[in-house]
């Protein structure tokens, strides 16, 4: 396969994994856990962060430290839901990281190849560019205290 279609497949891995990321937490916000959207997130993202190891690269990148760390996370969460069953402390692990990393990586690819973006933060190091992010990080917090608030449930809490 070539770069190109390589990209594209992980892209549109990416996509769905953030789409059911919302569908997932959109349970967790109404108390409730959504097995097969769970399911899909974090396979997709497993996906993702996985096949974005097989890009060419040289030296090791900022892409792939949020590869690394997306998969330390996407593993304490899996650990969380499968073996401890969302019991105690392991319920706010589960909750929104891993789709905040994915969703700050799409922000920063947007920055990248959306033209009016990349004039606004060409290096992504402009206000325009932290401050979007600073928005993207406030809002998933939120979500993610909102949800551990109203998750209350465990295993049993699947629908």
């Amino acid at each position: 396969m070539g770069l190109q279609y390589f990209t594209l497949v992980h892209i549109l891995i990416s996509l769905v994994g953030i789409a059911s990321g919302f569908g997932m937490l959109a349970g967790l916000l109404a108390a409730k856990l959504f097995p097969r959207w769970t399911a899909v997130f974090l396979t997709t993202t497993v996906a993702t962060s996985a096949t974005g190891f097989f890009f060419p690269f040289r030296g090791f990148t900022p892409a792939l430290a949020f590869g690394v760390l997306s998969l330390v996370v996407l593993a304490v969460a899996i650990y969380a839901l499968y073996l401890r069953r969302l019991t105690g402390s392991w319920r706010p692990a589960f909750v929104s990281i891993a789709l905040y990393l994915n969703c700050f990586v799409l922000v920063a690819q947007l920055f990248q190849k959306i033209p009016p973006l990349t004039a606004l933060a060409p290096t992504q190091s402009e206000p325009a560019f932290a401050i979007t992010q600073g928005i993207v990080l406030i809002t998933f917090l939120w979500l993610g205290i909102l949800a551990t608030k109203r998750f209350r449930g465990g295993w049993g809490s699947w629908v």
